[in-house]
């Protein structure tokens, strides 16, 4: 099932989102409308409400997903949609350096002996960061002169706990979508923690939906593309990642409670903007393109501010 968060075209921009499941071909089922019409139990007043209600909120959305109430279903034409977690409760977990090519590329442009992360690099991204599909990510030009792109694969967590061992981190996950870490190189680097140079406003676009993990079943086996203004500059697969799913939750939430909603971008591949030569950085107008196996298409334009 694809989750998502949408308005309604005809809703005023900054109002609070409804929560839905993206049916194909079909449209937008509103699934509090629908859990009325149908007598359902199923609090559907967030995604992180929805998300907490576990294995029977998403029975009951399964149920609806396969006989919807015909006056809760939406055309896509009239919904807009937005990230499907619009404000996340914490910051947006992240991890650096997680495949061994992009590992490469960054050593090489700064000289480096190629050294593998010995455990995953953590950082944050804050909730002000995440933008919906379509949306427009600001650049601050006057601020930042090395603005980049990193495709990555989202981790919904859907379970809580507090030192998941391997074995059981993937029964805490509740689904997967896609994550454009954007980032401030030259912030980045100044700063020497990552945290200025990657949580700037609109710097986190995320979308368009959240599958679940029974549908995207086995998460090392998807695809990650990454294009700009119709030009390939990533692509990769998730079984190339250093540190795999369980390890990250395994390790992140050593000492650290994960909650329902909560949010971890796995890491990016070779081929940002700044390990080109020349340097492929992102200027206003350009249309970026991240595409994941089985999730979809996430799809954001840069303005120049």
């Amino acid at each position: 099932m694809k989750f998502v968060t949408f308005q309604l075209r005809a809703t005023p921009a900054g109002g609070a989102g409804a929560v839905g499941l993206w049916l194909d071909g079909q449209g937008v089922l509103d699934l509090a409308l629908a859990a009325q019409l149908a007598g359902e139990t199923l609090d559907a007043g967030s995604m992180i409400a929805l998300i907490a209600g576990g294995p029977d909120a998403l029975a009951a959305a399964g149920r609806l997903a396969a006989n919807p109430p015909a006056d809760a279903v939406l055309a896509a034409e009239a919904v807009t949609l937005l990230a499907p977690i619009t404000r996340p409760a914490k910051n947006v977990f992240c991890v650096g350096r997680n495949y061994l090519e992009h590992v490469r590329e960054g050593d090489r442009m700064f000289d480096r002996k190629v050294e593998l992360p010995a455990v995953p690099n953590f950082f944050t991204k804050a909730p002000t960061a995440v933008i919906g599909p379509d949306a427009q990510v600001r650049w601050p030009s006057k601020l930042t002169q090395a603005f980049d792109y990193e495709v990555e694969l989202g981790v919904i967590i859907g379970k809580s706990g507090r030192d998941i061992p391997r074995a059981q981190a993937l029964d805490h996950v509740f689904g997967y979508t896609i994550i454009n870490d954007v980032t401030a190189r030259d912030l980045q680097r100044s700063h020497v923690q990552w945290f200025k140079g990657k949580t700037l406003d609109t710097s986190c676009p995320m979308g368009p939906w959240i599958v679940d993990a029974a549908e995207i079943g086995d998460p090392t086996t998807l695809e990650l593309t990454f294009h700009l203004n119709g030009e390939e500059r990533q692509r990769a697969t998730t079984d190339m990642m250093i540190f795999d799913i369980p390890a990250i939750i395994e390790q992140l939430s050593a000492g650290l409670t994960l909650e329902p909603g909560d949010v971890i971008a796995t890491g990016t591949p070779a081929g940002v903007g700044f390990a080109m030569e020349p340097k492929g950085l992102l200027k206003g107008g350009d249309l970026m393109e991240c595409r994941i196996d089985r999730i979809g298409l996430l799809r954001n334009t840069v303005v120049e501010v």
